[in-house]
């Protein structure tokens, strides 16, 4: 559970309004600072601070939270890295954030497993240096790799050894078996560790905080023997998930933040020669096809980004699959394709950036290359993606414009185009529904809930009027059970992203005033006392009808149904 404690106190050093002028231009609208969403390819003021409770809205995106989440989502950072981090800013010490025994004990393994890569990287990048390593250094040289971008991406060599790295872990006395499990080491099927990389170009992977965290490892070709994968690549551990990272984030952060762009690219050698060649704000996606995560972590840096893939049947689906994910996330994307005989690296080193000018000029934008993708396929094939494609688009004008063009790229109406699009949605509804949405009538767990968001100190009160009893809906019992913690406003630290909507919506700057709590827990009470009357009915009309009374029991049935129904009976 989240130290109050600590984030309150982040929260009383650093507010959220002057955390989101770093990244967009603020002004005041009534009571509310508004802006372009920062999450997502706009113009309007959707995006929307109430600076009395901390909190921020999209009306687009439905992005919200409050500090943390604000700062977290904008530099792809998990919970904890957003503490540190705002922790140092404020100045504030985190003694009292203690995880549980079991967290204690996985944060010193983490901990030992960074400062076990951090010695590796500097292993390796010190090894570039040795006699031995000539023929690393000779195919850097001949790849053109300044010894500039050498120190920037701390390229390093493993060398052709078994136990080179090994007997560095050791002498530090840190235990192989966890370096394997980190992927530094590998193990034999006796149990003997051993180094996994060797005889290789190494390309440090470092997460947003500079800290290396995974390896790629280069064979060079003049070694490379027949079986030799041309990389080997760090696999998934305790402190690196392949799907989350993008190589060169961490270097390229600076010029992402003056360029307000990023450029996508698949390989490590890509992501150097871009920058070598003046394209500081490139990165790549690690081998893999691009991730849900990935574009989470992204689109905190910039919502617009340059694909530069190859141009070959291979790199043009990968730029089809890429822009499907960012469009339908709500970010913009062009894509620059290189001919069929040329990759980034032979068309810079070649043609020069001129020539990479060029393509960039005459770039597709995301969804133009998409319907041109279509174009080639089987028409069903095409329709079918369409509306798959529209059937993930969340925003509303974005919806309008993607149907819009895909109809006419594709020779269709909007109509025939929309067809089978609502029933995608429909059908996928439920599980997009865990949210407590806000809808026109407003159901019995949802008026109980409000007030409860509204009020929190009141839940005693609403307990006693016996209002958790009428809750229905297992996401309004989880709600009711957070708030219950604290009865404050302090239960918003402990709510997932969903239930921060909600509260949001309830509590945000297009909801009543928090001025008329007494009148509104009387139409609460009001409500209650009804459903009471209603149940109370029920059951007396229910024995009536069963009819196994004796008289006098049945008089007083009578007179309990006039009571319920509001009226006096006349008997006596």
């Amino acid at each position: 559970m989240r130290n109050t404690d600590v984030i309150q106190a982040i929260k009383s050093r650093i507010s959220l309004a002057d955390m989101a002028r770093r990244y967009v231009e603020l002004r005041s609208v009534g009571s509310r600072l508004v802006a372009p969403c920062p999450f997502h390819q706009e113009t309007k003021p959707s995006f929307s601070i109430n600076e009395e409770q901390g909190t921020f809205y999209c009306f687009g995106c439905q992005a919200s939270g409050d500090l943390f989440d604000f700062y977290g989502r904008l530099n792809g950072l998990d919970f904890k890295e957003t503490l540190q981090a705002l922790a140092e800013e404020a100045g504030v010490q985190l003694q009292t954030y203690r995880p549980n025994p079991q967290a204690r004990q996985e944060r010193s393994q983490k901990r030992d497993m960074l400062k076990m890569h951090e010695l590796a990287a500097a292993h390796f990048h010190a090894n570039l240096k040795a006699s031995h390593a000539k023929v690393c250094r000779d195919y850097i040289e001949e790849r053109g790799i300044t010894p500039e971008l050498q120190e920037k991406f701390g390229l390093g060599w493993s060398m052709d050894a078994w136990q080179d790295l090994g007997d560095s872990l050791r002498r530090a006395g840190f235990d192989l078996n966890a370096a394997a499990e980190c992927g530094l080491q590998s193990k034999s099927g006796s149990g003997r560790t051993f180094d996994r990389f060797r005889n290789r170009l190494m390309f440090p992977i470092r997460n947003l905080s500079g800290q290396a965290v995974a390896f790629g490892g280069r064979i060079i070709p003049s070694l490379a023997k027949e079986d030799d994968a041309k990389y080997i690549n760090s696999s998934d551990s305790p402190i690196y998930k392949k799907g989350e990272h993008l190589f060169g984030l961490f270097q390229a952060r600076p010029s992402i933040a003056v360029k307000k762009s990023i450029i996508l690219t698949e390989g490590y050698m890509d992501v150097i020669t871009l920058h070598q060649y003046g394209y500081p704000q490139a990165v790549g996606v690690l081998g893999t096809a691009l991730t849900p995560e990935q574009i989470k972590r992204l689109s905190g840096f910039s919502s617009h980004l340059e694909l530069m893939f190859d141009g070959d049947g291979a790199g043009r689906k990968a730029a089809f699959r890429s822009c499907e994910m960012l469009l339908t996330r709500g970010l913009s994307c062009k894509v620059v394709l290189f001919p069929d005989d040329n990759d980034i690296d032979s068309m810079l080193r070649s043609y020069g950036p001129e020539a990479v000018e060029e393509l960039r000029a005459k770039a597709q934008d995301g969804l133009a290359f998409c319907i041109s993708v279509l174009r080639g396929m089987a028409p069903r094939d095409a329709v079918d993606w369409a509306r798959k494609f529209l059937s993930q688009v969340e925003l509303p004008e974005l919806f309008q414009r993607f149907a819009s063009e895909l109809a006419s790229g594709l020779g269709l109406s909007e109509a025939d185009l929309r067809g089978g699009v609502l029933d995608r949605r429909q059908s996928a509804a439920p599980a997009r529904n865990s949210a407590p949405a806000m809808p026109k009538g407003i159901s019995r767990d949802r008026e109980i809930m409000t007030f409860a968001v509204r009020y929190p100190h009141c839940l005693p009160e609403l307990q006693a009027a016996g209002a958790d009893l009428y809750l229905a809906a297992p996401w309004a019992f989880k709600l009711w059970d957070k708030i219950a913690q604290t009865c404050s406003e302090e239960a918003f630290e402990l709510l997932e992203a969903a239930e921060r909507k909600f509260w949001i919506r309830c509590r945000g700057t297009d909801a009543p005033p928090l001025d008329n709590e007494e009148g509104e827990l009387n139409a609460i009470r009001h409500m209650l006392e009804q459903l009471q009357k209603t149940a109370h009915m029920a059951s007396v009309v229910e024995a009536l009808r069963q009819g196994t009374a004796d008289e006098e029991t049945q008089r007083e049935y009578m007179r309990a149904l006039d009571e319920a129904r509001g009226r006096h009976s006349d008997q006596s």
